[in-house]
């Protein structure tokens, strides 16, 4: 399991950089809407950063992304990948296809590949462990709580641009 300290340590790197930060997934269907929830938090937040409530269709999003030409793309998503509910792993882009990610129309590593191939972008993909996700079920409270902790976390490095 990853502590709160090991993911502010991979995500320090990203302060005073460009960066796009992107949640993916169904807010009607429990946990895979955590990206969202988390990139409206953020919004509220006015962080340093681009937010992108990019939904179910983030293939919408990747010419805003291209034009942005940010240096750091973070993906927010609800991943299966066996943890325990809550947990939240940083995943590299090779990880993208061993990890049962999505409910999405676009894969994930077909997404980051398109905008790599137009722009030099640094990419980390984070999946928070869903507990359920089924259709009008509230998000688990494991993932509310995972959720708060990246928020704080990512407030605390892209700060506020007030």
């Amino acid at each position: 399991m990853t502590s709160d300290k090991q993911i502010f340590r991979q995500l320090n790197k990203l302060r005073e950089q460009t960066a796009v930060v992107l949640g993916i997934g169904n807010t009607l269907k429990a946990d895979d809407g955590v990206g969202p929830s988390i990139c409206q938090q953020l919004a509220q937040k006015d962080v340093c950063a681009e937010v992108i409530n990019a939904g179910t269709v983030p293939e919408n999003y990747i010419q805003r992304i291209i034009k942005k030409e940010p240096g750091n793309l973070v993906i927010i998503d609800a991943v299966d990948f066996g943890g325990k509910a809550g947990e939240i792993r940083i995943f590299g882009i090779e990880d993208l296809n061993r990890v049962a990610i999505s409910t999405h129309t676009l894969s994930p590593r077909l997404f980051v590949e398109m905008i790599m191939q137009a722009i030099k972008i640094d990419v980390y993909f984070i999946g928070i462990q869903p507990a359920q996700i089924r259709l009008e079920q509230d998000m688990s409270e494991q993932v509310k709580q995972s959720a708060q902790k990246l928020v704080s976390i990512l407030i605390e490095i892209f700060g506020s641009k007030g």
